[in-house]
């Protein structure tokens, strides 16, 4: 299947890029002329969302309930990203982005990656191997900062509206440094420091916040963890008397519950909010929401 995916994206690249000789292509404005942006991940979204308010149209190409590290851009993704003026992406490997980059696609659109610079922390992949820790947004601190670089991509593309992005970034800065405030508050004092994760996302989270990850997987959420690894994970919760264990909205709580069987700790939900379910966009739920529902889990999770 991704053989002939690719087949049809490098076929598309091609028209793209014959259609780019003959003439400029023109963003498609949004209704009541709202600047088109198109995003890869959730936060990303999100974050534009804030920022550009009544002025932009934010489009999400990875869909409600999909895993990040799942997605394949499709035909259609690639003349959605034509078709805007602005394409966000994090960057550092987690999204397939590659394609997305190619001038045929983007012809006069601008691209920005919110992560460049940020990327501090690896996890082991195997153990010959590490890669990197992607998950920069879980740091209300490196959020502001992702913040900042999509504030200043819409100053660049859309100057006339200047002033009011950068009144809606400052605002939006202000709860991300209430969320950060809320977290060392609640965290400084928490009886217990480890915390066990279904997938290994949450290091910057952890750093931050003086906490002690240990992952089920790795950085991976679709490589299983051998049984040797499973051992190891169940040993430490007994040694360390952990009382609960994470589990994921989007992966299930499968590895999760196994662990919490074999040790006998209860289950509760670390979001890290690559993306959000169809049932989480319906309630209305967004990051700073699931960032204090995060809050809430940790502390119990601590305090036990």
């Amino acid at each position: 299947m991704k053989i002939l995916q690719f087949g049809i994206i490098s076929l598309l690249l091609i028209s793209l890029g014959l259609a780019g000789c003959s003439n400029q292509s023109t963003p498609i404005q949004s209704p009541n002329d709202r600047i088109n942006i198109v995003t890869t991940i959730y936060p990303l979204y999100e974050f534009t969302r804030q920022v550009g308010g009544d002025k932009v149209q934010v489009d999400m190409l990875i869909s409600p309930g999909v895993e990040p590290h799942d997605w394949e851009p499709s035909a259609q993704d690639l003349i959605r990203i034509k078709s805007s003026k602005l394409f966000v992406y994090h960057g550092a490997g987690l999204e397939a982005v590659d394609k997305l980059l190619a001038k045929e696609v983007l012809g006069g659109v601008k691209s920005v990656e919110v992560s460049k610079g940020l990327i501090s922390h690896t996890a082991e992949k195997d153990e010959h191997q590490h890669q990197n820790d992607v998950h920069t947004w879980l740091d209300p601190i490196l959020a502001k900062h992702e913040l900042k670089v999509i504030t200043k991509a819409l100053c660049e593309v859309d100057p006339a509206n200047k002033e009011y992005y950068e009144r809606n970034a400052d605002r939006f800065a202000k709860e991300l440094d209430q969320l950060d405030n809320d977290y060392k508050t609640v965290l400084a004092n928490v009886k217990r420091r480890d915390i066990i994760t279904s997938h290994a996302a949450f290091g910057y989270l952890a750093n931050r916040y003086n906490l002690k990850q240990t992952g089920i997987m790795g950085l991976s959420p679709d490589s299983e963890p051998t049984p040797e690894r499973m051992a190891q994970v169940v040993k430490f919760c007994r040694e360390n008397q952990v009382k609960y264990i994470f589990f994921e909205t989007l992966l299930g709580q499968k590895l999760a519950e196994t662990i919490a069987n074999e040790t006998g700790a209860g289950l509760l939900v670390l979001n890290p909010l690559e993306n959000l379910t169809e049932q989480e966009f319906k309630e209305g739920k967004n990051y700073i929401i699931i960032m204090r529902e995060n809050l809430v889990n940790l502390e119990k999770a601590l305090n036990n």
